[in-house]
């Protein structure tokens, strides 16, 4: 039987993975009412970013919440996709680091801590037998 702390950890990373899912795909789309509140500067860097820029987001967001769901389903692979999500989260900081738009660094370590725990979590309930 899974212990409380995976469905809550499982959920709430899912969760939070899904609002940054919503948020890539708004942007990619190009979304009419969230571009018409972003600043400027953030609607140019859009405009702007390579394709490996985005690719790295999508492997962040994407993997995160596809981590999230394995974790749920108590799947092994869930190490394996917030591994992925991690390198995508690399490389989104990488291209963000030569953006001319100031990004709220409480946000990007807010990211990078919910990253990381997601990845040590799951790597210690699958050093303990949980995920399969």
């Amino acid at each position: 039987m899974a212990p409380w702390h995976l469905w809550l950890v499982g959920v709430l990373g899912a969760l939070w993975n899904g609002f940054g899912c919503y948020i890539y795909t708004m942007a990619m789309t190009r979304d009419p009412e969230i571009m018409a509140s972003a600043p400027p500067e953030m609607v140019a860097a859009f405009e702007e970013a390579p394709a490996w820029s985005n690719g790295a987001w999508a492997l962040g967001v994407w993997g995160g919440l596809a981590g999230s769901l394995l974790l749920l389903a108590r799947s092994r692979f869930a190490l394996h996709s917030f591994a992925i999500s991690l390198l995508g989260l690399i490389g989104t900081t990488t291209y963000e680091m030569n953006w001319d738009v100031p990004v709220d660094e409480v946000q990007r370590l807010a990211i990078w801590a919910a990253a990381l725990v997601l990845l040590g979590y799951s790597w210690i309930m699958r050093k303990r037998g949980l995920l399969r």
